[in-house]
């Protein structure tokens, strides 16, 4: 007799991203991430997009499990095909998609069976500004800054600090390579090819991959473990 499988869950990710960065800027949303994908604990992929334009008025940024986030976007393709086939000169803000995916998130999570990202969501439409955040059993929330993942931790003490609502796009860059370059000094799944795009009113735009300029000199890096008992 043919055993019949029963259904299986997600019980750990196998491919996954690092940390996402965002904030708002005068003009609009500036988000930022990595292009590792790690396998575990081995870094296998090195040009992973985790940042994605939804719609006209969204931007998306994961991490987390690659699959999961690529399931999200075959999920948000089809939200916004439906929404452009009603043809009513209308079309969802970041706000309406950001709800989508934190009703996404949470009732996977219902079925014991969710999808393992962090997800920022951030977007312009008709001069507001949004950016919001969705983890994976669905816990969201609204910010002027957000991170996911390790940045929430070394990323947003960095933003408290030196956020303010009237940033140029080019000081909000430079804010987002620090806690960039924080995150790879410190995060053993970072790495350093580093993608930035941002959202206005005029539509988004995902800037190519680039290298932030790092300093290994520094006396802590050369012998971490000095002094340190049973250390060779």
């Amino acid at each position: 007799m043919e055993r019949v499988a029963e259904s299986e869950r997600t019980l750990y990710p196998y491919v996954t991203g690092s940390s996402v960065v965002a904030i708002k800027y005068k003009d609009g949303i500036l988000m930022a991430a990595d292009m590792g994908g790690s396998y575990g604990s081995t870094l296998r992929y090195k040009s992973v997009e985790r940042i994605k334009p939804i719609g006209k008025h969204s931007l998306l940024g994961a991490s987390g499990e690659i699959s999961d986030f690529q399931e999200i976007l075959r999920y948000l393709d089809e939200l916004i095909l439906y929404d452009n086939m009603w043809d009513d000169g209308n079309s969802l803000g970041p706000k309406e998609v950001h709800n989508y995916l934190t009703r996404v998130m949470y009732n996977r999570r219902n079925k014991f069976n969710p999808l393992w990202n962090a997800l920022v969501l951030g977007g312009v439409k008709n001069g507001q500004k949004y950016l919001g955040m969705v983890n994976m059993i669905g816990i969201n929330f609204e910010d002027n800054h957000v991170a996911t993942g390790l940045g929430n931790h070394l990323a947003r003490p960095i933003l408290r600090d030196e956020w303010h609502e009237n940033l140029t796009f080019e000081e909000g860059v430079k804010l987002l390579e620090k806690c960039m370059r924080v995150l790879l000094y410190r995060d053993r799944s970072a790495v350093n090819k580093i993608q930035i795009s941002k959202i206005t009113d005029e539509g988004a735009t995902v800037f190519p991959p680039f290298s932030l300029k790092t300093y290994w000199e520094f006396s802590a890096f050369k012998n971490p473990t000095v002094g340190a008992e049973g250390s060779w």
